[in-house]
């Protein structure tokens, strides 16, 4: 498979939109855990809409994104609003 191939494909496997916001390293960073959170959560419903795994086993996956999406949001955004 050619690089071009491969490139085409993670950018419709893993879509990221361009950040548009205040610039900071922090909020960028979190921009992307955002979009990665947003991804494996479409995938997650993917699955169990598809029978894959069940409801709970869903829930309990979108669950666990969420503390660490909210982790995240604690380390890179509310330490600055404290400096």
């Amino acid at each position: 498979m050619s690089q071009k191939s491969d490139n085409n494909k993670d950018a419709f496997l893993y879509p990221k939109g361009s950040y548009r916001g205040n610039f900071s390293p922090n909020n960028l960073v979190f921009n992307a855990n955002l979009q990665e959170f947003a991804q494996k959560v479409a995938y997650i419903c993917g699955l169990e809409t598809n029978g894959k795994i069940s409801s709970k086993e869903a829930y309990d996956r979108i669950k666990q994104l969420w503390h660490q999406l909210k982790a995240s949001k604690r380390e890179l955004l509310e330490e600055n609003d404290e400096e």
